[in-house]
């Protein structure tokens, strides 16, 4: 018998004085599983996560816990207390006047004062905080803050834990390790996680799903290989990476650019389509006299570390130019005005039906 879902949607739609923010969404978490909704302001995704918490009166659809109606659009609305999730929200929202290992065993159901006591200190063990049990939230440094609050969230031991941009207030180098241990700690618990970002590198990292929602309505559903290699449409390509963007017309099966040809398998010969060229799928080399390979010319070069930006142009057979960027592993730094030979990636290179 297949395990229970841990959350699952069911057509859920919601409005706010009228105005669509979620669109008729199915989606299902599995144990264990990590799912991230992902999109810009104003997308849905907060709203999603604030009707699975129950912060939110559901309007139309159904969701489940365990195969467990906890709302409908026909009136069922299980209080957020009795549905057996934690909630780690975008400020933390810690107490205080309690200490670290007050809030942590804040809304604790056992009973049992030693079992209690025994199961705070083990997640504050867990995340590397026991030391801080007896301090303040004032004391403590914003990351060990928001260890605390997930802390508070996993100490009950929920099926479903419900992140709101929990990383969104710590500074970079910081929320890189941050980021790390909480997915290890989440997938230490078995729970199953949804997890609101904006940030597309931080979905990649954490999800083993992610969501792309854009005006409450759904827009791909995969893994972030998939999302990112194989995008449906322009809005997602573009989500995940800066994108070089041409337009052109199917003929024979390929598209003319200045770069290359481009193979528009699928598309009807005459289509007007817009190519998406991720800047790592130009590739870029000396001028060999023996190569048939498009030339482009070098604007600028700018070494970022692990990676080398080039600012190029190409010529348009109308003979205005056009401007792409080109992203070289480690240290590429060509001459300003030098002709370098360019090869493009195909599995970094999508084409769409223009206005698709």
């Amino acid at each position: 018998m297949a395990p229970l879902a841990a959350l699952e949607f069911f057509d859920i739609s919601h409005s706010y004085g009228g105005v669509g923010a979620v669109h008729s969404l199915s989606l299902s978490l599995a144990a264990g599983e990590v799912v991230c909704l992902l999109g810009p302001s104003g997308c849905g995704k907060t709203t999603t996560l604030r009707l699975a918490a129950g912060l939110e009166k559901l309007q139309q659809g159904e969701i489940r816990m365990l195969d467990r109606t906890v709302a409908s659009g026909e009136g069922l609305n299980v209080p957020p207390e009795l549905r057996g999730v934690g909630l780690v929200f975008q400020d933390y929202a810690l107490f205080p006047h309690l200490t670290i290992a007050q809030n942590v065993g804040f809304g604790f159901n056992e009973t049992d004062g030693k079992a209690k006591q025994e199961a705070v200190y083990n997640v504050l063990e867990m995340l590397g905080i026991e030391e801080f049990s007896g301090r303040y939230p004032h004391a403590l440094s914003g990351g060990q803050q928001q260890r605390v609050a997930l802390a508070r969230a996993l100490a009950p031991k929920p099926s479903l834990i419900l992140l709101d941009e929990p990383f969104s207030g710590l500074d970079s180098r910081l929320r890189d390790q941050i980021r790390d241990d909480t997915l290890h700690v989440l997938k230490q618990s078995g729970a199953a996680t949804l997890m609101v970002t904006h940030d597309a590198e931080e979905a990649m990292f954490m999800a083993d799903r992610i969501v792309v929602l854009n005006e409450g309505k759904l827009q791909q559903i995969g893994s972030p290989d998939t999302l990112y290699c194989a995008p449906v449409n322009r809005f997602v390509a573009e989500f995940f990476s800066e994108i070089n963007y041409l337009t052109g017309k199917v003929s024979g099966g390929t598209v003319d650019t200045p770069i290359g040809l481009i193979a528009a398998q699928g598309l009807a010969d005459g289509l007007d389509v817009e190519i998406l060229i991720r800047p790592e799928a130009v590739c870029l080399s000396a001028v060999n006299e023996a190569s048939e390979r498009r030339q482009v010319h070098v604007v600028a070069s700018r070494m970022l570390g692990r990676t080398s930006l080039i600012h190029l142009c190409a010529r348009r057979q109308a003979g205005d130019e056009i401007h792409l960027h080109a992203r070289m592993p480690g240290r590429f730094l060509p001459d300003e005005n030098q002709a370098l030979a360019v090869e493009l990636d195909p599995n970094q290179t999508f084409i769409f039906p223009k206005n698709l």
